[in-house]
């Protein structure tokens, strides 16, 4: 007796199958009511990702808390969108390895909201940052800086604002990366805590499906080109840096002639990236406001698409052999 299987594809965001849809684009589900009446939280709204959303989703209609590390010191990506004086873009104080910081913008989200009993509608965990080097390059120190803010961060803020997520039956979009899917040479203290990362967003969509929750989860690719997470002279400073903590025999063992390579290969690297924020942009904008949202988007080029795929489901072996050896 012979089954057949039926397959069903879904488009890749950031790029498209044309033959999938009429239109060669990414076929959506209809959009949520009332965004007007829906308030957002964003995390690291300083600058990148964080900052373009606020923007965009304001101009949705959502009404939008943009959390900025940096609104105290008066930074340029807080003043100006508190410049744009409207009452739905609102700056909020928030540091996400601080817990006081935390307490207090639910606090006063609590109080800003017009019916804190429908909740809040969305909780965009965006705030990151990023280094490179190899594990025995790189200290501990380091190592607890970057999982303070991209994992403890991540899972410290949905904690605080989860009752009021749970109250509007919301929404938690969560900011991974496709080194949350994939390892990568020199980038162990990243890919670890995006790894980390899905791990707590699956989690937390079982807990939540029940209560009508929906998690979602966005791996961009590479778009370093438009975060302004690497410049030619934070490369060098972050290389130099490692070198001189180095322990005098690691030093001689691997020579100054290995660092500089690595240096080069992160330069090009960054300077490959995508300067175009839209396809994740997009990708969280859907998720926010999709009936039917998806577990993951993948906004990235097909390079970088067609290389997740192949580390992820093709025996170590061969995908070792492809892409590291």
């Amino acid at each position: 007796m012979l089954c057949l299987a039926v397959v069903r594809f879904r488009p890749v965001q950031g790029f498209c199958f044309p033959f999938l849809t009429p239109s060669g684009r990414r076929s959506y589900a209809s959009e949520i009511d009332q965004i007007g009446s829906k308030a957002v939280l964003i995390t690291g709204c300083d600058s990148g990702f964080g900052f373009s959303l606020a923007k965009h989703l304001h101009s949705k209609g959502f009404i939008v808390f943009a959390g900025c590390l940096f609104k105290d010191q008066g930074e340029a990506g807080s003043q100006e969108l508190d410049n744009m004086k409207s009452e739905r873009m609102r700056t909020v104080q928030l540091n996400v390895c601080n817990s006081q910081e935390i307490d207090r913008a639910v606090e006063h989200m609590s109080a800003s909201l017009k019916d804190p009993q429908k909740g809040l509608w969305g909780l965009v965990n965006n705030a990151g940052i990023s280094t490179f080097g190899e594990v025995e390059f790189t200290s501990l120190e380091t190592y607890k800086e970057v999982a303070e803010v991209n994992l403890w961060g991540t899972i410290r803020t949905t904690k605080a604002f989860l009752p009021l997520i749970r109250r509007a039956k919301g929404r938690v979009v969560n900011i991974s990366s496709m080194m949350g899917r994939m390892g990568s040479p020199a980038r162990s203290s990243y890919c670890i805590t995006k790894f980390g990362v899905e791990a707590f967003s699956d989690c937390l969509r079982y807990e939540m499906h029940p209560q009508g929750v929906k998690i979602c989860v966005v791996e961009p690719g590479n778009f370093i080109g438009a975060t302004n997470l690497y410049t030619p002279e934070r490369i060098k400073a972050i290389a130099e840096k490692m070198w001189k903590d180095l322990p005098e025999t690691v030093r001689k063992d691997y020579g100054r002639k290995y660092l500089d390579e690595q240096i080069t290969k992160m330069e090009s690297y960054c300077n490959s990236g995508s300067p175009d924020t839209s396809p994740v942009i997009n990708s969280i904008t859907h998720a926010l406001t999709s009936s039917s949202p998806y577990t993951r988007y993948h906004p990235m080029d097909y390079y970088w698409w067609l290389r997740v795929q192949i580390m992820t489901h093709l025996p170590a072996a061969i995908s070792d052999r492809i892409y590291i050896y």
